[in-house]
Formats: C-alpha cells, sequence, structure tokens
C-alpha cells in the first residue's frame, strides 16, 4: 500500500474534481507485477492503468488501491467492473469511497465473489487527497483563506494602498498555492478595487497556460465593468452573484470544484469565517505596521477573550532574505472551546 500511496502521489497530476489514486498489482506470492496511477479528469483511472500495464493475464492477482474502486459511469467506466472483468482475486483499499456518485464498489466486488479488505493506511489516503476527501464528506468544496498582513493586522494602509505588503518571496509562495487548487475566488469588492488578475503565474510573472490555470469565481452581486483583468482570456472566470458563501460554494462543488482559493477581502473573509466555511488558513505576515490602515479580516462575532477564533499552526516558514522577510503560518480552525487554557494572572 505504501508503493500504491507513493505511485498516487506522482508529480504534475493537475487539480480538479478527481482524487489521487494509485494501483499497484500483485502475484499470489506478493511480487509486483505492474502499477498505474490517475493521471487527471478524463484519464482512465488507476486500476485500469495498472491492468493495462500488465504483461499477461490478471486472473488471481491482487489489487491494492488507495481508494476503493469506483462503482460508476462517468468520463470512464466503473473500475468495479474492469477488475471483475479482469479476473483479479482480491483488492485491498484503503480509503473508502464517500463520494454519491461513485461510492459501493467493495460491495459490488463482494457481491461477485472477490475477496475484499479496506482500511489499510486510510489515514494516509485521506491525507494525500485531504481537500478530495473533506470536498466529498460535506459536500462542499475545501476552503484555503489567504491573506497577507502587517504585525498590526492590516492588509492596506489607510489610503488604501496595499502593494506590497508581501514580499517577493511570498508572492511566488502564492502561486505555487494557487497551483494546488481548481478555483481562486475573490469578492466584486476586491475586484474592483485592485483589479487583480488571479491567475498562477510563473517566476518571470508570465501567466502559466490556460489549460494549467484554475477557475477564477468572482463572489458578489454588483456588475463587473468591461476590461478587468479577471475577465481576459488567460483562464475561464465565473461570477457568482450571491452574497452567501455556502451558496457559492453549492454552486462551485455542482461545477465539480473540490478546493477554493480564498483571495477576497476583509468583507468576504469575515462572511466565511462567521459561516465556518474556512478548512486552512495561510497567513503571511510581514515585518512592518501600517496603523490605522485596512484590516485583513472585519468584524466577527467576538466580545471576550474565551470567544477567541483560534487556530492550530500546522507549518512555519520564513520566506525571503533580508530585513523583509515574512513569515508564512499555515493554519487549521480549532474548534471553539478546544484547548482553550488561559491565565490566572
Amino acid at each position: 500500500m505504501r508503493r500504491a500511496l507513493h505511485v498516487a502521489a506522482t508529480p504534475g497530476v493537475p487539480t480538479g474534481p478527481n482524487p489521487r489514486v494509485g494501483c499497484v498489482l500483485l502475484s499470489p506470492d506478493g511480487t509486483k507485477v505492474a502499477e498505474g496511477f490517475h493521471r487527471g479528469a478524463g484519464h482512465p483511472h488507476a486500476e485500469v492503468e495498472a491492468l493495462a500495464a500488465l504483461d499477461g493475464s490478471a486472473q488471481g492477482l491482487t489489487a491494492v488501491v488507495t481508494l476503493e474502486p469506483c462503482n460508476h459511469t462517468g468520463r470512464t467506466g466503473p473500475c468495479t467492473q474492469a477488475l471483475l472483468e479482469a479476473g483479479v482475486d482480491r483488492v485491498v483499499f484503503a480509503q473508502p469511497d464517500t463520494s454519491v456518485e461513485a461510492a459501493g464498489g467493495a460491495a459490488t466486488l463482494r457481491a461477485a465473489g472477490v475477496d475484499v479488505v479496506g482500511g489499510l493506511l486510510a489515514a494516509d489516503a485521506r491525507a494525500l487527497n485531504r481537500a478530495w476527501t473533506l470536498a466529498a464528506d460535506r459536500r462542499r468544496p475545501f476552503v484555503t483563506w489567504k491573506f497577507a498582513t502587517s504585525l498590526d493586522g492590516r492588509s492596506a494602509a489607510a489610503d488604501g494602498t496595499s502593494r506590497w505588503v508581501s514580499n517577493e518571496a511570498a508572492r511566488r509562495d502564492t502561486h505555487r498555492l494557487r497551483a494546488a487548487c481548481d478555483v481562486v475566488l475573490a469578492g466584486t469588492g476586491t475586484v474592483l478595487v485592485d483589479d487583480p488578475r488571479l491567475t498562477v503565474r510563473d517566476e518571470t510573472d508570465v501567466a502559466l497556460p490556460r489549460d494549467h490555470q484554475p477557475l477564477r469565481a468572482v463572489m458578489g452581486l454588483r456588475d463587473l465593468p468591461g476590461g478587468r483583468r479577471v475577465l481576459d482570456d488567460a483562464a475561464e472566470t465565473v461570477q457568482l452573484r450571491t452574497r452567501d458563501p455556502q451558496e457559492a460554494l453549492s454552486k462551485l462543488f455542482d461545477r465539480g470544484s473540490r478546493h477554493v482559493f480564498l483571495e477576497g477581502g476583509p468583507h468576504l473573509a469575515a462572511a466565511f469565517l462567521r459561516a465556518g466555511l474556512v478548512d486552512e488558513v495561510v497567513a503571511y505576515v510581514a515585518p512592518m505596521l501600517l496603523g490605522d490602515g485596512t484590516h485583513a479580516v472585519e468584524d466577527l462575532p467576538i466580545s471576550t477573550i474565551a470567544e477567541a477564533a483560534r487556530f492550530d499552526v500546522e507549518d512555519v516558514e520564513v520566506l525571503g532574505q533580508g530585513p523583509d522577510r515574512n513569515v508564512r503560518l499555515t493554519m487549521t480552525p480549532r474548534p471553539r472551546g478546544v484547548g482553550t487554557h488561559e491565565g490566572e494572572g
């Protein structure tokens, strides 16, 4: 299974509605005879890739798969049927498939007489597909909220200028994170004021090809005037005419989106936080004070320290060189009331 997980994590697989999956085929004596991985939406699934790489019959083989074989027909046929037709005797999978569309593969295989074992290294498989897993479980995309802030929690100066709160290394890092998502989401206010491109760009600030770009989504009721950069042909753009974060995520989920990179301003960030719809926070902290500037997030319904929204720090990294280095904090929201200890001083 560890080999299957390694194969599933092969670099270069594009983001999209499908999870990363690896499959290893074993002979009766446990020898690896073939392997495959899913290369993205529209490509054969990992089980089919492994079967295609097999030199000989699959009769009597064991398929070790990181995700329960799918049980539906989409752009490709059901993996359960492919395994049954090939004559595989045993299937061992890590993570159950909880998606409404594809669940039930293990039951189908067992009903056909295949020996099926599930749950091996399931936590590792879930970690590999953390965004897709949450999306499958909750029927809405995983949300990463990214923002840049000064030491005093400001995202812009009092006159509205915000270029550049973060340094060049942090901005390059933002493009790396955008590329790992399938939607970049901002509000109409941010688009009207800042005119961002919301694209993934290389180190020379040139946009990657259109087929490597996440969807650009603009949320809000106001019309966007022509000439805004999010309306160019560098990437697809959709306008979500709603102020309700849950409705926006539902619309994106229905389009096949599973990981949203939230780059809206303080108003949009507060709306998602109030709705409990932020799953990860990436904060770039710059060594500066901006005084009476724009807050990184608008007011939240918090009036006392006991009501504070708290986060667990998952990673800390210093970005850049010299005195203007930034610190990137990657955090996950902590459930209210968990792990709160106040001193008595």
